[in-house]
């Protein structure tokens, strides 16, 4: 029955998420989980990684429901302002930053600057792009070399928890899954930035499930106007050939108890349950979790001390069960499409059809810049996968609009914390964007 499929594809979700954000790694690589997390979020992400380094950076913040109170009442009635915040259609309240100059420069202005949006993955905030030194990290390169630079918190981070009328610890706050992510965040991000920016047309840069949602989002038109191209980095939008053993093994050891068991709308990897999860895998025939983060992600080349370091401080995040539930099914169903309901019934009164539509990534426009770029050693965005992208799904667009870089040693979290990736990645990714502002 359904029940039985949905509950063994959330276990499979559970451990994929984790997979592709490496938490397990690190949740049992410190002391207390959490801790300094919460010691990271006081702080906040300009004050924590970039004014420290001399970066002048913007926090556009909602995180609760009293911010929301007072931009409504106090702001917006008594003042006849407008809040600097992200609010979506379905009334969540997302965090972005803002640096609108290199480092300790003159030039702190980010007018005619053009806009780039760094959009992180799974179980990752932004501070993915801050985790290494100003010389290493994209969100810092991409300041120092003359952008204006934005970068998004998903609902359900730490900086993104506000609600217009819901609290984080609301059952209904978690009802969501990735398609809500293509269809109401990353609209809301795109717009405040293009309207905060003068109007001008926005660079995205995203990686793994920040991928995903710029594939769903643009396949239905959203925001191509808006944007001058796409940068993703470890693909996603085929699952079916995930490579990851712990991923792999997930569904078949827990199978039907698992939603049961885990009882969770909200999913914390930091939290018991999940590591009782981790745990409990780990200990099955064939599978080693020595070193977790390559059975997770693959085996990273190019990672050092103080990258895990910065990582442990704020990461892993939070995010809904239903989304790991969805990324479960694309793995079975080998399709990318919205979230299953598990009958014929709740589908066609979620879509008006028994089953969920599909997402057609050949519809994103064939004259739309894309840059792509994928690793021999990733588990989670695997070769065959971004192959059937590139091959299948993106065939017909225009040659000189899509660039295709191909690694072989790296994996999945090289993309975002190698200490090399500013010559391999990002220095070609930087010269696709210049290609595009001609």
């Amino acid at each position: 029955m359904s029940g039985g499929r949905s509950r063994s594809s959330a276990v499979a979700s559970l451990t994929i998420l984790l997979c592709m954000g490496a938490a397990a790694v690190l949740a049992a690589a410190r002391p207390t989980p959490g801790a300094s997390r919460a010691a990271a979020a006081a702080n906040g992400t300009c004050q924590s990684r970039l004014e420290p380094f001399g970066y002048k950076c913007e926090e556009h913040t909602g995180t609760d429901q009293e911010l929301q109170l007072y931009c409504t009442v106090y702001v917006e009635r008594l003042l006849t302002g407008k809040c600097a915040q992200v609010t979506t259609a379905d009334g969540y309240i997302l965090s972005l930053q803002r640096i609108p100059g290199g480092r300790g420069g003159s030039d702190q202005s980010p007018v005619g600057k053009i806009p780039v949006l760094l959009q992180h993955g799974l179980l990752m905030d932004g501070v993915t792009w801050l985790v290494n030194s100003p010389s290493e990290s994209l969100g810092y390169i991409l300041a120092d070399g003359g952008y204006d630079v934005w970068i998004a918190n998903s609902r359900g981070t730490v900086y993104s928890r506000g609600h217009t009328t819901l609290s984080s610890t609301d059952p209904a706050y978690w009802d969501w899954s990735w398609d809500e992510l293509a269809g109401d965040d990353l609209p809301a991000v795109v717009q405040y930035v293009y309207a905060q920016s003068g109007q001008q047309r926005v660079h995205y840069v995203g990686h793994s499930l920040g991928t995903l949602i710029a594939f769903a989002a643009l396949s239905e038109g959203q925001q191509v106007g808006m944007l001058r191209s796409a940068a993703l980095l470890s693909p996603i939008a085929y699952l079916d050939e995930v490579s990851s053993p712990l991923a792999r093994a997930a569904a078949d050891v827990f199978l039907g108890e698992a939603l049961y068991w885990l009882g969770l709308n909200e999913f914390d990897p930091t939290g018991e349950t999940v590591h009782k999860l981790v745990t409990d895998v780990c200990s099955q025939p064939g599978i080693n979790c020595y070193n977790l983060m390559s059975v997770f992600t693959g085996d990273n080349c190019c990672l050092d001390n103080s990258s895990v370091r910065v990582f442990l401080a704020h990461e892993p995040q939070a995010s809904a069960a239903k989304n790991m539930v969805h990324l479960a099914q694309m793995i079975r169903g080998g399709t990318i499409a919205k979230y299953d309901y598990g009958n014929a019934a709740d589908n066609t009164k979620h879509y008006g059809q028994a089953t969920p539509p599909a997402y057609d990534v050949s519809a994103i426009p064939d004259d739309f810049p894309l840059f792509l770029s994928y690793g021999g050693r990733d588990s989670l965005s695997d070769v065959q996968d971004v192959d059937h992208l590139i091959h299948d799904a993106l065939k017909s667009h225009d040659g000189d609009k899509l660039t295709v870089q191909y690694l072989d040693d790296y994996a999945h979290a090289d993309f975002v914390m190698a200490g090399n990736a500013k010559d391999r990645v990002y220095a070609p990714l930087m010269a696709f964007f210049k290609l595009q502002e001609k």
